[in-house]
């Protein structure tokens, strides 16, 4: 009796899949670290005095993080805690009303065969070409005839015409939502309100919650709108305090304190990212599938 004994090898595909697989992956690591490596200077220079921060760069942090804090809050010049509520109050309304009314926009305007639909469409991928700095003027002088000056409306209610989350909105919509779901709910004796609410939004959820951080971090860092509008000390926000205590005198300028002033501004946005991360990730896969 023989035996025949068989010596099996990996193939050799297998090899250069596994090296381009670890390759991937400290790649994927280094971009990891350059993403992580801002946020560490950041938490770092907080923690250093003003003097510190101007001697050089070090990757050890200094014993001035409490110092810096407290600095900041008994500020009477700033109003921390205010300008904290405020930007989120804004940044909120602005994210809901934009996302919204720009997926019923996009709703409207992909389920309805009506006259003027593709003028509709060109109309509003027009308007976003026009950046909002050239209606600066107008829309000052119109918000101070209408009595809306510093307040915080005219800065939350221009966000419900939202043209790049309306686009977002129509491509994600010609992605995942079927005709015919629509269609079934009104042969049930769905009304257009109540099926959009109930049976589109929830389709849409991971559309809305990509778009509502970026909606949420665009009006959180836009300085340029509220510093025209916004002059009340209480309604200032956090970029407004930013540029505040950025534009103090040299003998009151203190880098540390804005360093962190900039950590606390951020730690909302990790909020509310942490809070969508799951819905984004769904939002920028789903939305490159066609349904």
């Amino acid at each position: 009796m023989t035996t025949e004994t068989t010596i099996y090898r990996k193939p050799k595909g297998n090899v250069f899949l596994q090296l381009q697989r670890r390759l991937a992956y400290l790649f994927l690591l280094f971009l990891a670290a350059i993403c992580i490596f801002p946020f560490l200077i950041l938490l770092v220079n907080a923690s250093r005095s003003n003097a510190q921060i101007q001697v050089g760069f070090t990757l050890l942090p200094g014993k001035f993080f409490v110092t810096n804090f407290l600095n900041l809050v008994q500020d009477p010049n700033m109003t921390i805690l205010r300008s904290l509520f405020n930007s989120v109050l804004v940044s909120s309304a602005t994210a809901f009303f934009s996302t919204y009314f720009s997926a019923m926009t996009a709703f409207g305007i992909y389920m309805y065969r009506f006259k003027g639909r593709s003028f509709a469409f060109n109309f509003i991928m027009l308007v976003m070409m026009v950046p909002g700095q050239v209606s600066a003027l107008g829309f000052i002088q119109m918000v101070t005839k209408m009595g809306l000056y510093d307040t915080f409306l005219p800065l939350i209610i221009p966000a419900i015409a939202s043209p790049v989350v309306f686009f977002y909105m129509m491509q994600y919509m010609e992605s995942v939502l079927p005709f015919e779901i629509v269609e079934s709910a009104r042969i049930d004796g769905a009304n257009e309100f109540f099926t959009f609410n109930t049976i589109v939004l929830p389709i849409l959820k991971p559309a809305i919650a990509l778009q509502a951080i970026f909606s949420f971090v665009g009006s959180w860092n836009n300085y340029f709108m509220p510093a025209l509008i916004l002059s009340s000390k209480n309604k200032k926000t956090i970029p407004i305090l930013i540029a505040q205590l950025r534009s103090a005198d040299y003998m009151k300028f203190d880098l540390g304190k804005v360093y962190m002033l900039i950590c606390l501004a951020i730690i909302p946005l990790l909020i509310v990212y942490l809070i969508l991360s799951k819905q984004i990730i769904r939002g920028v896969t789903m939305g490159s599938v066609k349904g």
